[in-house]
């Protein structure tokens, strides 16, 4: 499953990481665990169109919160690689949003 996939790239990238300061420490631990339950929550979803269009919009939130720590806490290589992966799918899924979520 294509989710699966993403879950895994995203939690591989969820290794330690150099912080800043002590406040980017702890955003990034918080913006690594939001991206963990994220990745969970798009694999539970319900097989109602409201059901997937929630945690789509859910998903694409964490994934654009994850990406300003990231953007903030992180240098070189490192924030990059997680930028993209985050700024990644949050294009997919605000894709899905747009394509299938009209006004739901």
């Amino acid at each position: 499953m294509r989710i699966s996939l993403l879950a895994a790239a995203l939690l591989a990238a969820a290794a330690p990481a150099r912080a800043v300061d002590g406040t980017c420490a702890r955003d990034l631990l918080v913006a690594q665990s939001s991206q963990k339950t994220a990745i969970e929550r798009l694999e539970m979803l319900g097989d109602s169109d409201a059901d997937r269009c929630r945690g789509w919009r859910q998903h694409v939130d964490t994934m654009r919160r994850a990406a300003t720590v990231y953007g903030r806490c992180l240098s070189g290589g490192e924030r990059n690689e997680r930028l993209a992966q985050v700024q990644g799918s949050e294009k997919e899924f605000s894709e899905l949003l747009r394509s299938r979520c009209k006004g739901r």
